[in-house]
């Protein structure tokens, strides 16, 4: 099996304009993806996301860079490196949205590249994988619920 990147679309009925404020912004991040977040949504900026409660030893905390943010139609952002290390293709793996205007909706096409650069070893890449692989499965349509809940609501 080939763990190079994980790809998804899917179709939110909300404005790319309202996606992409989801996507980026911390307020909403936390609605749909991590627990706690905080992001500056600028390229460069950098934040962290918190899986689990911050004060637990069992959270699962991480960095992230953001490397693109062209408002509504791309951000992009590095994670899954090492603290205090400078994100880079051969230690981090890329999270990219591409918004794309569909109708009265958006077309979302999602990807993480980057698992096999990272030099793991075969069972730790296949794990990292599927991991990702599951957890975006489960993420990807509460990005949507969540777009979808801020136009019901205007």
């Amino acid at each position: 099996m080939e763990y190079g990147s994980i790809e998804r679309e899917l179709r939110v009925n909300a404005a790319p304009e309202v996606v992409y404020e989801v996507i980026s912004s911390a307020e909403h991040l936390r609605e749909w993806w991590p627990d706690d977040a905080e992001l500056d949504p600028v390229p460069g900026g950098i934040g962290r996301i918190v899986f689990g409660d911050a004060s637990s030893p069992d959270a699962k905390i991480e960095q992230l860079t953001v490397v693109e943010a062209d408002p509504p139609r791309r951000f992009a952002f590095r994670w899954v490196y090492d603290q205090g290390a400078s994100p880079s293709p051969g230690n981090s793996l890329l999270v990219t949205f591409d918004l794309v205007p569909s109708g009265d909706g958006t077309l979302v096409r999602f990807s993480e590249r980057g698992f096999r650069e990272r030099g793991w070893e075969a069972a730790v890449l296949e794990q990292a994988y599927a991991d990702h692989s599951r957890g975006w499965n489960h993420f990807l349509p509460r990005l949507a619920a969540r777009a979808e809940s801020l136009v019901a609501r205007s």
